[in-house]
């Protein structure tokens, strides 16, 4: 396995760009619709983004849906020098670091939850921080600091990860944060004056960055997954909890691994499905897995997944799946779930960006599975990269495409398109939009958005994160 240093480029500025968009008789309601218009919206992660003279605070570039998908020309940056935006932007914050959307206060337009890795506090760094901006007719503006347990570390690294869901079934939208040394929960719904309804600190976790939600027993209430690595169990612990009506309950799945994951229901019974992402090379003290990633599909049911059930397991080598497993391709370091194609069936977009191509090291690729009755395969899957015909630019040593995916529908016509991240590209990061068709994914008006194209000034890490 090839050894990486993963280097934080300074860079971005900016304030807020607000977009005005045509008032409709009412909000859609819909998940990831920031102001309402009907087209669901994409938020992306710029953590290492210049805001004015101040290297690395982090900005968060919106994307607005429109019948024609997305420009640079619709888009808000949000920083925290940005008006109503609790904080301000100082040097190393990572403003932009996690991102999740969800209407948290209930008026039909969705809010965003992003973190700041290592906002300092007072006199501690590097602490963390998570804030809500808040959506509306316009757009996503102002915001909510979320409260932080009192007792902090320094450096802890406070929001690595953010989620929302309705964890206990009550209606109302819930956040749960993770940081080195805590876990969250804040429950909705949210006030714009006084945050959350309540939150408490989930008290039997250790150390954990990732975090990712969704139904998996057909009851109205999301589960929370919280994978993390231990040493006992260095393909990553999982586990997960579900509201019982009454109380959270456990459940491990021991013989699971991964770190990156996301729910849907990929065989259309009515349960979502657990979908990891394990992209750790086989090694003594990791015999699992598979040379250069792979993913598990862990169907669900009534109470959630059956821990004795045997998984769907999936990777470059498996039957209709394209390429071949190779050290350092990172296949399954990056996962979201949509329907490409309109069946019905969700689909799996799998990021590889550590995938070489030919002489170019880390270009990066993006496989596409196809959801159906018979649950997820490698029938028909499809992989893309920047040397795809039709997709725009060139594969490049150290792009990193496929470093983020988000599988969304952004122009409305049933069908998800791909947005893909090269956090690399060009030292400063770039966006890659495929949009969806009956046929699975189209390059036919494929586009290209850099760093630089949204404003964004320094090394920036745009596209390192998109809200899910």
């Amino acid at each position: 396995m090839r050894t990486r240093t993963l280097l934080l480029a300074a860079g971005l500025t900016t304030g807020l760009l607000t977009v005005t968009t045509p008032a409709t008789a009412a909000p859609s309601g819909l998940a990831g619709d920031f102001n309402g218009d009907g087209y669901r919206d994409v938020a992306i992660g710029a953590m290492s983004a210049d805001v004015g003279s101040v290297q690395s605070a982090g900005a968060v570039v919106v994307l607005y849906g429109s019948a024609s998908g997305v420009s640079a020309a619709k888009k808000t940056v949000i920083t925290q020098n940005s008006a109503g935006v609790p904080g301000t932007a100082e040097s190393d914050d990572r403003f932009g670091a996690s991102l999740a959307a969800g209407d948290l206060d209930k008026d039909g337009y969705s809010d965003l939850v992003v973190g700041a890795q290592y906002e300092s506090i007072g006199d501690r760094d590097g602490v963390g921080s998570a804030t809500v901006i808040w959506g509306g007719k316009n757009g996503l503006s102002g915001g909510k600091g979320l409260p932080q347990p009192s007792d902090l570390s320094e450096w802890g690294g406070f929001s690595s990860g953010v989620e929302t869901g309705d964890f206990d079934g009550d209606g109302a939208t819930d956040v749960t944060i993770t940081g080195q040394s805590r876990t969250r929960l804040y429950m909705g719904p949210f006030s714009r004056t006084t945050g959350p309804r309540s939150h408490s600190s989930i008290g039997e976790f250790g150390s954990t960055y990732e975090v990712f939600a969704g139904d998996m027993s057909g009851d109205g209430a999301a589960e929370r997954v919280y994978p993390f690595l231990v040493t006992d169990d260095e393909g990553g612990e999982i586990s997960y909890h579900r509201w019982t009506g009454t109380k959270y309950a456990r459940t491990y799945l021991p013989t699971a691994d991964g770190e990156k994951g996301t729910i849907a229901d990929v065989n259309g019974d009515g349960y979502g499905d657990m979908v990891l992402g394990d992209y750790q090379e086989p090694r003594a003290e990791k015999p699992g897995g598979h040379k250069g990633g792979q993913i598990t599909v862990w169907y669900g049911g009534p109470t959630g997944p059956d821990p004795a059930q045997t998984p769907t397991v999936i990777h470059q080598d498996s039957t209709g799946v394209p390429g071949a497993g190779e050290n350092g391709d990172l296949f399954g370091s990056a996962i979201s779930a949509g329907d490409v194609n309109g069946d019905g069936y969700a689909d799996i977009a799998v990021g590889a960006w550590g995938e070489d191509l030919g002489s170019v090291e880390d270009g990066g690729s993006v496989t596409i599975l196809f959801g159906s009755a018979s649950g997820l395969n490698g029938k028909g899957s499809k992989s893309y990269t920047q040397d795809t015909a039709g997709v725009p630019g060139s594969s490049e040593t150290m792009d990193g495409f496929g470093m983020s995916v988000r599988l969304v529908d952004l122009d409305k016509n049933g069908k998800a398109d791909l947005v893909s991240g090269a956090g690399y590209e060009n030292g400063y990061g770039a966006a890659t939009v495929l949009r969806g068709a009956a046929s699975g994914l189209t390059t036919t008006g494929s586009k290209f958005l850099s760093a630089r194209d949204v404003s964004l000034k320094g090394g920036a890490n745009f596209a390192w994160a998109i809200a899910q």
